[in-house]
């Protein structure tokens, strides 16, 4: 299989294969690459509808340009944070980024969270967050209100008038929890046209198959998540030396 960074002749294949309204394992099997691969480049690029070979092509020898020009700043960052590869760290968040974008999230707000998960404080100011992603303020502004409403981020006054954006252990529990009452909203509404469409109904019966649908899932990601919630406050168990434990024989 091959790699290395995509031609401008796979991209040009990859918008004929997304007109033709290929699947982007169908699009990867004729380029023998990664379905992964092809996500992330569709993904980074204008999404399925917005795809543009020429334009895609142009943005990656942009970002290739950007990252020469701070190689020598982050490789000796890197290498300060736990002997990280910058490269790895660096494709692992363009994979983690593509699969929120998946989510529906924009892929600024994305990136945004990417780069809070992936700090190792947790937490980072508006003004670092504009050096690492470089974009504007105002951008990261944004995205960080968006990201608050649905709770997914939350803000602490830090020192002077600094603002301090923190992901931490209970938000994936709040966002489990939202997502649920989302649903049971969807159920209610669903209920209701049961009334007015009239009881026994073939349009009733398939919105009262829909609401109790919907009332069983909301039931079962509450649940799960209340029982699971202490998983996220686990914390790994190192040795005091930093190697690794073997596992234990009970």
């Amino acid at each position: 299989m091959p790699g290395g960074r995509l031609t401008q002749q796979e991209r040009q294949r990859i918008a004929l294969g997304l007109a033709d309204g290929l699947a982007y394992a169908e699009i990867a099997r004729s380029l023998d690459r990664p379905t992964s691969t092809i996500t992330r480049e569709v993904m980074r690029n204008g999404g399925p509808t917005g795809y543009r070979a020429d334009l895609a092509h142009r943005a990656t020898e942009q970002r290739a340009h950007r990252r020469r020009q701070a190689a020598p700043r982050d490789r000796k960052t890197s290498q300060q944070a736990h002997g990280r590869d910058t490269e790895a760290v660096r494709a692992y968040e363009e994979m983690f980024t593509t699969v929120l974008m998946q989510s529906g999230l924009s892929k600024m707000m994305s990136r945004v969270l990417v780069c809070l998960y992936t700090t190792d404080a947790g937490s980072l100011t508006a003004s670092e967050l504009v050096q690492h992603l470089e974009v504007s303020p105002a951008t990261i502004s944004k995205s960080i209100a968006f990201l608050e409403s649905q709770g997914l981020v939350r803000r602490e006054r830090a020192e002077g008038r600094r603002e301090r954006y923190f992901v931490d252990d209970d938000m994936w529990y709040q966002s489990m929890i939202a997502s649920a009452r989302s649903i049971i909203e969807l159920g209610d509404v669903a209920r209701q046209g049961v009334g007015i469409l009239g009881h026994g109904s073939p349009a009733a019966n398939r919105l009262e198959n829909i609401a109790r649908f919907v009332d069983f899932v909301s039931a079962s990601i509450t649940r799960a998540a209340e029982q699971a919630r202490e998983v996220l406050y686990t914390k790994a168990e190192t040795p005091q030396d930093g190697a690794a434990e073997p596992p234990s024989d009970r």
